[in-house]
């Protein structure tokens, strides 16, 4: 008997120091089944151990970027303590304190964990088909991971109430009013804008990126003055690499400035 090969439920291009990343589980809506999760995180692992992968963009193939969790497996984690692991927990642990900027680029429903799974990204940029929804109460539980806290952040307690306590669905246009995306692009856009806006973000200083990263992350973690602190080491850090002694150096030449991400 033929062994069949094994299904790639998410691949990895390299767009020079950009990688995307793409769920391809299109058949189920790109559903955050164990496998994909699994696959996502090891995908996202290894892109942030390549020193050449300055930006990681995610998106979804087919009609969905991501329908939320498989309901098959909800069920499995009845019963789960606070302190279990659940199936998702690493992926979004990863996406939490990544070393590089994300980009999510949305296409049609991201609903659920695939709204999470937005949220967890730095930047999300969405097509005009895009629709963004946390419908878990219209099931009985409530978001899993991230949701309740990362929405808030997002867009602001009301309007996140809103989506969390009734479980509509919101557009694009809505999405991106509330604060929810940074970009509103016709859909057969949305991957090219992504890339192309990753790509001006790898074209700047990386310890620079990532520690502004580091920092606006912060942000919601912190009292205001316990982040302008996080703020003054990190500048005082930046300001100590070779990248910022090229990049004063140019700016004062008036050339482009050569970054080597030390």
């Amino acid at each position: 008997m033929t062994e069949q090969p094994t299904r790639t439920l998410v691949s990895a291009e390299r767009h020079g120091p950009v990688a995307l990343l793409t769920l391809e589980h299109a058949g189920s809506y790109n559903a955050l089944g164990r496998d994909l999760v699994t696959e996502l995180t090891g995908r996202l692992t290894d892109a942030a151990a390549d020193p050449d992968v300055r930006v990681v963009v995610l998106t979804g193939a087919g009609p969905a970027f991501c329908a939320g969790a498989d309901i098959a497996e909800v069920p499995a984690m009845i019963g789960a303590a606070p302190t279990d692991e659940l199936p998702f927990d690493r992926l979004f642990d990863v996406l939490a304190d990544y070393p590089t900027p994300t980009v999510a680029a949305v296409r049609g429903i991201a609903y659920g964990g695939g709204c999470e799974l937005a949220l967890a990204c730095d930047i999300a940029i969405a097509g005009r088909s895009a629709r963004f929804a946390v419908p878990e109460v219209k099931l009985g539980v409530i978001p899993g991971a991230g949701g309740t806290q990362r929405l808030v952040h997002a867009v602001g307690k009301a309007k996140a109430m809103r989506m969390l306590l009734s479980g509509d669905p919101v557009g694009a246009a809505w999405a991106c009013d509330a604060g929810l995306v940074a970009d509103v692009v016709d859909d057969d856009e949305v991957v090219p804008a992504a890339l192309e806006l990753a790509g001006r973000i790898a074209g700047n200083a990386p310890r620079a990126v990532a520690l502004a990263a580091d920092a606006a992350r912060r942000a919601h973690d912190q009292p205001l003055r316990e982040g302008l602190a996080t703020e003054r080491h990190h500048f005082l850090r930046a300001l100590g690499t070779d990248d910022a002694r090229e990049g004063l150096s140019a700016f004062t030449a008036g050339r482009t400035p050569a970054f080597t991400g030390r």
